[in-house]
């Protein structure tokens, strides 16, 4: 099979996203093609765009070939064309009109790869680009169109706007829809019969083949025991209050979060506290040797519509370098990881959890949560993904 991916996610960053793994392991017995997201006109005229959108402008204004090949089998287009930024638009029925020309500006410039590469027969795959890409099963006519849903987006004022109404819409038009937790699974066939439960994978193996060495060298200088937290430090996910609960309540642990934080967390209590330490953003490749130098893993998220079902990867990292793990009980935790895990809801039941975790922990323990990891590979999410395709292909088959 021909496969192209258009998503929110460049595949050319330091950090990987679903539908990158996807797209990589997907490459390896077939084609692929992955579509980077259009520029608009806002990020040319802005002047604090990330190193990989500025790339992308200059490679625009000096007429670069936007396709690349990547690997044996995948291919990198950076689309040329500009499209426009319409967000501000109040009316969603105008906003729709808008976007149907970006669309077509979007699908000019795929159909061009596609032409190049030969790709008569494909199925595309749309990792949340509600807006950008909604017209584009009718535009490019692929054999499927599968929505992919990983993350409860509409939750942020960017894409609630005019998301609440659209995704709805696009789920309905897809001819599948998978999803990376089962409490998206269960929103998402309110519209679509044909929604799926595919897991969510990671990237195992700098995880589980983690050389021992000595810890880095911003953590090393700090006392043990460390509850460490790795990932966006941003208050639309973590419980802020709990963290400086637990943090006062115990002054001989260390809290330390590694990410970059936002506003909120900047000016947070948790600065002034003496036993908590922001190590700042780490390159995906430092984190394993960071986690593996916790005592105990947490995960203290607040419960809204963005966390209670979105799927915690940073929970299947930590496990596959055997520590405990402690989380907030979001209903995904529950569902899928209550056996490997402590769950908590509140401060006390935070502290109480955390003290077993640093008391039980065992060799035995950190195998079985390694194996129980291990479960969650690139290769078993894209099996699934597959044998959910050949369901719909059974149900549609293309004529001869």
């Amino acid at each position: 099979m021909n496969f192209v991916f258009v998503s929110l996610q460049r595949i050319n960053t330091d950090r990987e996203s679903t539908s990158t793994c996807l797209a990589k392991e997907l490459a390896k017995n077939h084609k692929v093609l992955y579509v980077n997201a259009p520029i608009d006109r806002r990020a040319v005229l802005a002047s604090g765009n990330d190193s990989y959108i500025t790339a992308h402008i200059e490679a625009i204004k000096n007429k670069e070939e936007p396709l690349t090949q990547a690997d044996a089998n995948l291919w990198v287009l950076n689309p040329a064309r500009i499209i426009e930024s319409i967000n501000w638009v109040p009316f969603t029925a105008v906003f729709s009109a808008l976007n149907r020309i970006n669309n077509y500006r979007f699908g000019k410039d795929i159909q061009e790869a596609l032409d190049t590469l030969g790709f008569k027969d494909f199925v595309l795959i749309n990792d949340k680009d509600i807006f950008r890409s909604f017209y584009l099963k009718d535009i490019l006519k692929p054999r499927h169109y599968i929505y992919l849903d990983r993350d409860y987006t509409i939750g942020t004022d960017y894409w609630r706007k005019h998301g609440v109404e659209l995704e709805p819409r696009l789920m309905r038009k897809s001819d599948a829809v998978v999803c990376n937790s089962l409490g998206f699974t269960r929103r998402a066939q309110k519209y679509n019969a044909n929604s799926f439960y595919i897991g969510n994978g990671v990237e195992l193996e700098q995880f589980c083949n983690l050389a021992t060495g000595s810890a880095p060298d911003d953590l090393a200088a700090i006392p043990q025991p460390i509850i460490g937290y790795v990932g966006a430090i941003i208050s639309l996910r973590l419980n802020i209050r709990l963290m400086v609960e637990a943090a006062r309540a115990k002054p001989q642990w260390s809290f330390v979060l590694v990410g970059p934080e936002d506003e909120a967390f900047r000016a947070s209590e948790l600065h002034q506290l003496p036993n908590v330490y922001f190590l700042g953003k780490k390159h995906t490749k430092e984190i394993p040797n960071y986690i593996k130098h916790f005592d105990v893993c947490v995960n203290p998220q607040v419960i809204n519509d963005i966390t209670i079902s979105n799927f915690p990867l940073k929970t299947v990292e930590y496990l596959a370098l055997g520590k405990p793990v402690v989380a907030t009980a979001t209903d995904t935790m529950k569902e899928i990881f209550s056996e490997y895990t402590y769950l908590a809801e509140d401060t006390s039941s935070y502290l109480a959890q955390l003290e077993q975790a640093l008391l039980q922990d065992t060799e035995v323990l950190q195998q079985q949560r390694i194996a129980f990891a291990k479960t969650f590979s690139w290769e078993s999410v894209t099996e699934i993904l597959l044998n959910c395709i050949h369901k719909i292909s059974r149900q549609h088959p293309v004529p001869a």
